[in-house]
Parts: C-alpha cells; sequence; structure tokens
C-alpha cells in the first residue's frame, strides 16, 4: 500500500467515523457506558485493520462501519423501545451512600471499593463522606452527590462572612484495615484511635469499614 492510498483510506475512515459519531449523537461521547466502551473498542479495532490491510481499500472500511454503526443503531433503538433491555445493555445507577451510610453491598456489586469511591467524591469536590446524604454511582462510572442540609446550609452562609479554616479529612479506617502512615501524619497515636472507637461502642478496628478524622468535627466512624 502505497503513502497515497493510505492518506485516502484514513480520510476516508475519519470522515465516516466522524459522520457516524453524528448519527448515533452526542450521548455516545458524553455518557459512555460499559457497552458504548466496547463498542468504540471494537469499532476501532475494526477500522485500523481495515486501515493497513493492503487487501482493503475505501469500500472495506465503508462497509465495516456501515456494519458496526447499523449494530449500535439497532442496539439504541432496543433500548429506547424496550425498557427491560436497559438494564442488561446499559446498566443502571447504584445509589452506594443512603443517607450519610456507605452502602457496601452496592459497592461491591458494582466493583467499588472505598479508595475509589473517595476518589469519585473528591472530583465532586466532596472531600469528607460526613457531608454526603445521597452518592449515586452512574452508568457512566462517574457519581452524583447530593449533599446532607448542614453543609448545604454552610455553602449558603452570608458572603460577608469569614471563612471557615480549610480542613482536609484524613482517612484512618479503610476496609477494616488501619492506615499508620495517615495516623502518623495526623499527629495521632494508635491508642487515641481505639479510645476514640470505645467511645463509640466499638472495641475492634476490623469491624470499622471507614473512619475519618477532622480536627474540628472529631472522628467519623462507618461500620460494617
Amino acid at each position: 500500500m502505497n503513502y497515497f492510498n493510505m492518506l485516502v483510506d484514513t480520510l476516508v475512515g475519519f470522515i465516516a467515523l466522524f459522520a457516524l459519531t453524528k448519527i448515533l449523537g452526542k450521548s455516545q461521547i458524553t455518557q459512555i457506558t460499559a457497552f458504548d466502551f466496547i463498542a468504540a473498542l471494537v469499532l476501532g479495532e475494526l477500522v485500523g485493520n481495515a486501515l493497513f490491510d493492503e487487501k482493503a481499500g475505501v469500500p472495506e472500511i465503508l462497509y465495516v462501519v456501515f456494519l458496526w454503526g447499523t449494530l449500535l443503531y439497532v442496539t439504541e433503538m432496543i433500548t429506547q423501545k424496550f425498557k427491560g433491555s436497559r438494564a442488561l445493555l446499559e446498566g443502571k445507577p447504584a445509589l452506594i451512600i443512603h443517607k450519610g451510610k456507605i452502602n457496601k453491598e452496592e459497592m461491591q456489586k458494582n466493583k467499588l471499593d472505598l479508595n475509589q469511591l473517595l476518589h469519585l467524591l473528591r472530583k465532586k469536590d466532596v472531600f469528607s463522606v460526613r457531608d454526603v446524604e445521597y452518592a449515586i454511582f452512574e452508568t457512566d462510572g462517574s457519581v452524583s452527590v447530593l449533599q446532607n442540609t448542614i453543609k448545604q446550609q454552610a455553602t449558603r452562609q452570608d458572603v460577608n462572612a469569614p471563612p471557615e479554616p480549610v480542613e482536609l479529612p484524613v482517612s484512618l479506617i479503610i476496609d477494616g484495615e488501619l492506615l499508620y502512615d495517615n495516623l502518623a501524619e495526623s499527629n495521632l497515636t494508635e491508642q487515641w484511635l481505639h479510645q476514640e472507637l470505645q467511645k463509640q461502642g466499638y472495641s475492634d478496628v476490623k469491624d470499622i469499614m471507614y473512619a475519618e478524622w477532622q480536627e474540628s468535627k472529631g472522628l467519623y466512624v462507618q461500620p460494617y
């Protein structure tokens, strides 16, 4: 395959994929589900193989794009017409924090661990689990957060009022394991932590799914 033919094939593939994206709609880009992710990988592989196959030309590239685009379009129509198919093909949202409590079962179903949850919350500018009333794990892998009433009132306070000091919460226990580095960085001791847990009715760190510390708010504990 000479460079001119490769250039033509590449341009045709690019234009065809761009047209396919326009036909399928923006939701294929902005709301990527597990099915959309797999479809994009397969489509890219098919077009890539067609581009670098010396026996394949413009008709073959257009055929691959048309065939796979038709499958995606039919699948999209199925999910719109038949509601029961949406959970299988698109997935469904999961309530991972309910009334301020982490739902461990839903997190396990969605293969989501606490470190990933904390990361997703930080992307929503939420740095403390105690500030969350509800959190929904969306089908595209993002999380939607509704903060609790106290936090909402704090964010709506008088703009002329002096700002509260910035204080980053520190995770001390995750999945029943004590994070010694975080404990040391916060100038806290293991003995102090056990005493605080006992005050809240917990005798063993292994009984705690998550615990975080803020000097102004104290120790927040979420058991299993």
